[in-house]
């Protein structure tokens, strides 16, 4: 069995906008997860360009990893 391998994250280098596998990956859950928290309510979605493709400010998620206050 190989030794797995964890990314590191620098919160600093993240975008202000991060991609569905980004949170899921700074989270540790799946990106069906982060898809149901934003029906939910729990973490915000921003539709972008004409397919809706979600992002998710960076500022939501450090909230919800009780890093920063939530802005709104």
């Amino acid at each position: 069995m190989e030794p797995t391998t964890k990314k590191k994250v620098r919160l600093e280098a993240l975008p202000d906008l991060l991609t569905v596998r980004e949170v899921a990956d700074i989270l540790r859950v799946s990106p069906l997860t982060i898809k149901r928290w934003g029906k939910r309510g729990k973490l915000p979605a921003i539709r972008i360009n004409s397919r809706g493709d979600r992002r998710y400010k960076k500022e939501a998620v450090l909230w919800l990893l009780g890093m920063q206050a939530k802005e709104e």
